[in-house]
């Protein structure tokens, strides 16, 4: 079942030691029917008290927040028909795995064929039809969250919440459960709201990012929008790993890329969409380590090296600006294939990228 879900202003003040602190400031967000849209950002950025005030375990401050265009921010949380999957699967050690999915039927009093249909069908969905007899402990940790799926997907939720479901699983296992929540997502049609501060857990599962800072949205777009054109410096050092070089727009040309002076040597990149400086302010460019590449003369700066890391597929190379007052160290990644030739530390190179690979915004 699709639905759509609207914040209005939504906000969140604490008050400790007499001091105001805002977890969540005036935010706003449409929800899409079918969207799969994750909350990212850093510990303390207010994505789990948004979740939690669309849950309705926690109250807004201010703000209302609308269900299919109809006000739930004072309904209570198990009158809201959404489903919540906690970083800790919260199963019940003593029951075996039908049994735990049926458990929410069984608290809204429905037994019977009809009830052990529906826990069939949603063990079916997760994968797991053939473990209903057995235990919790008897189970890997992916098949564990995959219960605690099964048992909020079984009450057939208007919403699914989910808060770092994936936390407590090894790196392997985390790959694998992102593709197999993607996949039942996309299977039953189903909204989901998703918790998570990896990345690259939000690149690859969401429909749409909304990245949150210090309580307010910095960007909300596509996993690529949010990747080629970020908003902000945040923005663009929170999704994936990027270089920001300090320098001043000297002008923008005809095909809309800035000319970008960086200790007076001249860049070309093109004008960021969503945050764009002013010709002669200053700027950041923003570049990716793995658009930068080494001795090809065009739209390049000097730079030197001063550490280097290889890591199989590839050997990331730590540069700093040759002869600049900017004394931050940048990166570059380069393919490993054979006949690469490895440079060494404290070697002066040519770094250079194409003009559409990095963006200008305001520092």
């Amino acid at each position: 079942m699709s639905v759509s879900l609207t914040l209005k202003n939504i906000s969140r003040r604490y008050v400790k030691d007499n001091e105001e602190f805002m977890a969540v400031n005036n935010v706003n967000l449409e929800v899409n029917p079918g969207e799969f849209l994750t909350f990212l950002g850093p510990s303390g950025c207010g994505k789990t008290t948004t979740l939690r005030m669309i849950a309705g375990f926690e109250t807004p401050t201010s703000g209302q927040i609308l269900m299919d265009g109809v006000d739930i921010t004072h309904v209570p949380a198990n009158e809201r028909g959404l489903g919540f999957v906690f970083q800790n699967y919260a199963l019940f050690p003593h029951m075996k795995i039908f049994d735990n999915v049926a458990y929410g039927l069984k608290i809204r009093g429905e037994t019977g064929a009809s009830a052990a249909k529906k826990v069939r069908e949603a063990l079916d969905m997760v994968g797991l039809s053939k473990e209903e007899q057995r235990y919790p402990n008897q189970l890997s940790g992916g098949q564990q969250q995959r219960v605690a799926l099964a048992r909020v997907l079984v009450l057939r939720p208007k919403l699914l919440l989910m808060d770092e479901p994936l936390s407590n699983l090894d790196a392997k296992l985390r790959l694998h459960m992102r593709t197999e929540i993607r996949r039942i997502q996309k299977d039953i049609g189903i909204t989901c709201l998703y918790v998570t501060h990896d990345q690259k857990e939000a690149l690859t599962m969401s429909d749409r990012i909304m990245v949150m800072n210090r309580g307010h949205i910095d960007q909300l777009g596509t996993p690529m929008k949010l990747y080629e054109d970020p908003a902000t410096p945040f923005v663009a050092d929170f999704i994936g790993q990027a270089n920001l070089i300090r320098g001043k727009l000297q002008s923008v040309d005809e095909q809309g890329l800035g000319h970008f002076v960086v200790d007076g040597q001249m860049l070309r990149a093109r004008m960021g969409q969503q945050n764009p400086p002013a010709v002669g302010e200053e700027a950041l460019l923003v570049v990716r380590p793995e658009n930068l590449r080494m001795n090809e003369k065009d739209n390049g700066i000097e730079m030197r090296i001063v550490n280097r890391l290889f890591e199989g597929d590839r050997i990331d190379y730590h540069v700093v600006l040759e002869g600049s007052k900017q004394e931050k160290t940048f990166s570059m990644s380069v393919p490993f294939l054979p006949g690469t030739e490895i440079i060494d530390i404290d070697t002066s190179v040519n770094v250079s990228f194409n003009p559409q690979a990095g963006v200008l915004i305001k520092g």
